[in-house]
């Protein structure tokens, strides 16, 4: 077995080079970087990202798709950015998705896949006795990760692993509380033991409670951050 751990950059390396811009340019407008209603060029965006049109054209395709960009006829494309509303509105829709995938996965779930699991919860006991905040961020994502598999439904798959997306990148503060990775890890243990124990109504209501909690200190990280 693997220690599944999420590793964005080791993805990107075989994707095609507009799907690599897109990322690129995805997480530059959800950091703030490319503010909202700045005008996109392609030849701007060929300078600074060292690429051909093609790609330029595919990427900015694929960002007014997510909503990112809107282009205006005769005047070009737009950054929309990502509001707080939208952010509030993803937690809400990754909460119902999440308990979703729970529920599924629970009743699911192959044996490797439940020893892929469990050797990623021995993972983040290790890291949070090693007191590695980082270390269990990633491994958190692969915990999570897991459970998509896991739900054995490409589509719930695929709009939960782009929420981890955007809320990686539109993270504002960096900064956590004392308790931060034991609270983490009690959260996850109630949800893994729900897949010992097969039980889904446990492992929806573990999962509900840890997205409830994780909303709650992004709420509080963003008020720390505005003091």
């Amino acid at each position: 077995m693997v220690l599944y751990q999420y590793n964005e950059n080791s993805k990107a390396k075989n994707l095609p080079i507009s799907n690599n811009l897109f990322s690129m340019l995805q997480k530059d407008i959800l950091q703030g970087k490319m503010r909202a209603s700045e005008k996109l060029t392609e030849q701007s965006i060929c300078d600074k990202y060292k690429v051909s049109r093609t790609p330029v054209r595919e990427a900015l395709r694929q960002l007014e798709m997510e909503g990112l960009i809107e282009t205006i006829p005769n005047r070009g494309a737009f950054v929309i950015g990502f509001s707080q509303q939208d952010m509030a509105d993803m937690y809400e829709l990754r909460k119902a998705y999440e308990i979703q995938a729970v529920r599924w996965a629970i009743e699911r779930i192959t044996d490797d896949e439940m020893a892929d699991l469990e050797e990623t919860f021995e993972f983040m006991e290790f890291y949070t006795q090693k007191n590695d905040i980082h270390k269990m961020l990633n491994i958190n994502t692969g915990f999570h990760q897991l459970i998509y598999t896991a739900s054995h439904n490409r589509m719930l798959q695929h709009v939960l692993s782009s929420y981890q997306i955007y809320i990686k990148h539109s993270r504002k503060s960096e900064t956590f509380p004392d308790n931060y990775l034991a609270e983490v890890l009690e959260e996850h243990r109630e949800i893994f033991l729900a897949f010992q124990n097969k039980d889904v109504e446990a492992g929806a209501q573990a999962m509900g409670k840890h997205m409830d909690t994780s909303i709650s200190r992004i709420k509080n990280a963003v008020k720390s951050t505005e003091l």
